[in-house]
Order: C-alpha cells, then sequence, then structure tokens
C-alpha cells in the first residue's frame, strides 16, 4: 500500500488554459506523457469532438448470455504494427454518459471523463473500448450518489458486470488487429469494483491461466464487494488501486484492507491513496479540478497508469 504525496508544483503546470472554449482557467491542471494530450478542457456535448474523432459505436454480446451491449470504440494513430493492446473501460454508477445527455446516449454525449480516457488510451498506442453496461439494460441515465441499495440485481458489480467485461474481451480477441494477450481493464467507481470482482481468482468466471485481462486498473472502487472476499481478493494478473483520502462516497480504508489481505495472499495487487483527493478526482470539470489536490491526483495517477499498462500490455505506443 502506498500513499502517494503531491507533486511538486514543477512537475504539474501551474496553470492550464483550454484553447477555444469559454474563459476559464484550471488550476494545477495535469499534462499528459510527453505533451501527448492535454487532460482538462471542459466541454460540453456539443463540443466533444474538441477532445478528438468521436467514437465509433460497436456492439457485442456480454457473456451473461442474453444481454447485447453497446461499446464506444476508440482507435490509436497510424501504426506499424498488425496487431496492439486494447483497454476495456467500465463505467461507475453514474453511467457512460454526461449528465448533460437529456436522453440522447451516444458518443457525442460520452461523459468528459469517458471522452478524455478514451482519447488518452488511444494516442498512447492502444485500441479503447467504453462499454455501456447501464443503457442496454434501460438505465442509460444511470444513478445518483446514494442510491446503492435501490439498484436492480442485473446491475450487480459483482456477480454481473464482471460478465460484461469478459464479454468485451471476447469481442476483443476475435478481431485481427488486437493483441489477444494484451487486453486491459480499467473502471471506475462502481465500474472498479467490477474491475476487481472480475480479475479475482476463484470466481465461476475466472479464466483459464493466459486467457484473461493481462492487468487491471481500479479508480476509487467500492470494496464491499457484496462480502465475497472478506479474507481478501487475489488476482490472477496485477491490479492497481487508485483512491483518495477524501473520498465521502466509497471508503479508501476499506479498499486498502482489501489489497492487504490480497497481498498477505500473495495475489499482485497495490493501491495507491492521493491525500485530500475525492471520488472522481479525475473529472476533468473545473469545479473538480481547481481543487489542487484533484489535480495533483489526476496528474500522477495518470502517468502511474500509463507505465503500468505500458508494463503488462506491451506493444503500444504513440504512432507505434
Amino acid at each position: 500500500m502506498e500513499t502517494r504525496s503531491p507533486r511538486r508544483p514543477e512537475q504539474v503546470s501551474a496553470e492550464f488554459r483550454c484553447p477555444n472554449t469559454s474563459e476559464f482557467s484550471v488550476t494545477r491542471i495535469a499534462q499528459a506523457i510527453g505533451g501527448v494530450v492535454m487532460l482538462a478542457c471542459v466541454i460540453g456535448p456539443a463540443n466533444a469532438q474538441k477532445w478528438g474523432p468521436l467514437a465509433e459505436r460497436v456492439t457485442f454480446p456480454s457473456a451473461d448470455g442474453h444481454t447485447t451491449l453497446i461499446g464506444y470504440w476508440y482507435e490509436p494513430p497510424p501504426k506499424h504494427a498488425a496487431q496492439v493492446p486494447a483497454v476495456v473501460m467500465m463505467h461507475g454508477r453514474g453511467g457512460a454518459y454526461s449528465s448533460l445527455a437529456k436522453g440522447r446516449y451516444d458518443a457525442s454525449t460520452l461523459s468528459q471523463r469517458h471522452q478524455m480516457w478514451g482519447q488518452f488510451w488511444s494516442r498512447q498506442g492502444y485500441y479503447a473500448l467504453m462499454v455501456d453496461g447501464f443503457g442496454p439494460r434501460g438505465y442509460g441515465q444511470g444513478f445518483p450518489q446514494g442510491s446503492y441499495e435501490q439498484r436492480p440485481a442485473e446491475l450487480n458489480e459483482v456477480t454481473v458486470r464482471p460478465l460484461d467485461a469478459y464479454g468485451a474481451l471476447t469481442w476483443l480477441r476475435k478481431r485481427g488487429d488486437v493483441l489477444p494477450n494484451g487486453v486491459g481493464l480499467h473502471g471506475w467507481s462502481n465500474g472498479g469494483s467490477a474491475t476487481l470482482a472480475a480479475m479475482a481468482l476463484g470466481t465461476s468466471f475466472a479464466p483459464a491461466p493466459g486467457q484473461g485481462f493481462a492487468a487491471a486498473i481500479a479508480f476509487y472502487p467500492a470494496c464491499g464487494l457484496k462480502g465475497q472476499f472478506e479474507s481478501g481478493l487475489k488476482p490472477y494478473a496485477p491490479v492497481r488501486v487508485f483512491h483518495g483520502s477524501a473520498d465521502k462516497e466509497v471508503s479508501f480504508r476499506r479498499c486498502r484492507d482489501l489489497v492487504e489481505r490480497g497481498n498477505a495472499a500473495g495475489g499482485d495487487i497495490q493501491i495507491n491513496i492521493y491525500p485530500g483527493a475525492v471520488h472522481g478526482f479525475d473529472d476533468p470539470s473545473p469545479s473538480r479540478q481547481s481543487a489542487k489536490a484533484n489535480a495533483n491526483a489526476l496528474a500522477d495517477s495518470t502517468q502511474e497508469a500509463q507505465r503500468f499498462f505500458a508494463r503488462y500490455l506491451p506493444g503500444a505506443g504513440p504512432g507505434r
């Protein structure tokens, strides 16, 4: 377990003004690796393409055997390799789309966070697939904070949503342009919880050796996990968890304890805890990034996530 202190001022841009948007400044916003992509321009659905090209809408079956999922497909820049790694992205309880979508659920209304990360991973040389697991089941609008006990069983993050992740993995493995053993999993909040469950050994959906995800990242997950992993969660592949110490929605301490028990059981799972960062610290809106702790957490977690996948999903890289 590691508690990461804020980065030194010279390591994070002091001020970033987004070009071609309304006049505002975002304090200490993160600049991604090597200047590849700025992470904090605030946009609305009407300006979605300012992140880059809109994602392509695709469909594929969940491993639950009856749900056809919607996905949003981001392609990397022109590459030399015939096959490159991919990242499956799992949204949180708010769903895949912006709160301003107003019933229009498509690539143009994906949330700022999801568009930002989809473009980020693609510009790092990965295919990226954003999985909408709520919309196909009739809950495209997502759920507000405090609604956990009222959410339907068909969205269970421990028993159902991992099957969506494996449906995405199966779809990717059938493509000729994706490295079949180079697929990572990245989830946020409730999708982060689904990511943890998906990576656990001993479940009914745990894959055969060499057939699962190569590595996984979970941002601010809830770690109660329906009480299924009280003795610890031992993943079959490396997992990294990123949390904020000021999270008021879910407990970073519970995740820290889960990780420590998983480590004691021999699992490759670690947690980074950012002092003062809140739930959703990587939301690129000025209201979230005006807080120094969140901006620092976004800057550091972005770099750590990129390094982590670069280690375990070899073959990616801008322009490759």
